[in-house]
């Protein structure tokens, strides 16, 4: 049998101890619709068909019944981190943002390809990253 497809990455998740101080960020901040709010998981709507997640770290260890079936348990501790892709020409406006929000960008990052990347912390202390095509071989500008 051959290998199934993989359309691409539906969701992407990090994990936080205070929810409302990251749903005042990604919502205030970055803009993010907000379409589940519960007390373990909130989730924003990142971009056609993809789904950020936030789940409450030390709340989502077991398992979740639905009635749909049951959801496995996950955590993290620690910081992790994740990207949007921008286009090129809103890194400064990124750049200019950021600074009026009170967000530091602690790095900036030209990449071999020619892209580059702006990183900044959530208020959790995750590692967010702005990303402007080429970054990876497969970061088509067309998108």
């Amino acid at each position: 049998m051959s290998r199934p497809m993989i359309d691409g990455i539906l969701e992407t998740s990090v994990y936080v101890d205070d929810m409302d101080a990251a749903h005042a960020f990604y919502s205030r901040v970055l803009g993010l619709k907000r379409m589940v709010s519960g007390d373990r998981l909130y989730a924003y709507d990142a971009g056609p068909a993809q789904a950020l997640l936030i789940f409450h770290r030390g709340h989502t260890g077991e398992d979740v019944e639905t009635e749909g079936g049951v959801v496995p348990g996950h955590d993290l501790t620690g910081p992790s981190h994740f990207a949007f892709r921008i286009a090129e020409d809103q890194l400064q406006p990124w750049r200019s943002y950021l600074k009026e929000q009170g967000v530091d960008i602690i790095s900036e990052v030209t990449w071999p390809a020619g892209g580059t990347s702006l990183y900044f912390h959530d208020p959790d202390g995750n590692v967010l990253e702005l990303a402007a095509a080429p970054l990876w071989p497969n970061f088509y500008p067309e998108f």
